[in-house]
């Protein structure tokens, strides 16, 4: 499946969402999640917009899973080409570590915030 996540956060920290779209090797549309998640940082929204599309793929009976996401922090960070510094994401770093291990191929790439405007969308729509 390929997943497109984003979070939001008015503030930073503020109220946060969520937003993923994920299809199917065709490009069909399988799901959208769009919610709100409380308190966060923006980067604390994107690690959780990743580990609630993961939770979903494994709900839906994914074995691999092609995440696109628009924040080179938190791509990098999972790729193990960044540390993760800031001790509120460690743990949302170790769960993805957790869900990754659950599928047979797992990629996670970073793309342009203009390839990502349906989850930005959802995301931001959860907030409004």
């Amino acid at each position: 499946m390929v997943i497109f996540t984003d979070g939001a956060s008015l503030g930073n920290p503020g109220q946060a969402a969520i937003g993923a779209i994920i299809k199917d090797e065709q490009g069909r549309l399988v799901a959208r999640l769009s919610r709100r998640i409380g308190q966060a940082t923006n980067n604390q929204a994107e690690y959780k917009a990743i580990i609630a599309a993961l939770e979903e793929a494994t709900r839906l009976g994914a074995s691999d899973v092609d995440i696109r996401s628009d924040s080179q922090l938190v791509v990098s960070q999972i790729n193990g080409a960044w540390r993760v510094r800031k001790p509120a994401l460690k743990p949302l770093c170790h769960r993805v570590e957790q869900l990754r291990r659950q599928f047979q191929g797992f990629t996670i790439t970073y793309i342009p915030r203009q390839q990502n405007m349906e989850a930005d969308n959802l995301a931001h729509l959860a907030l409004s």
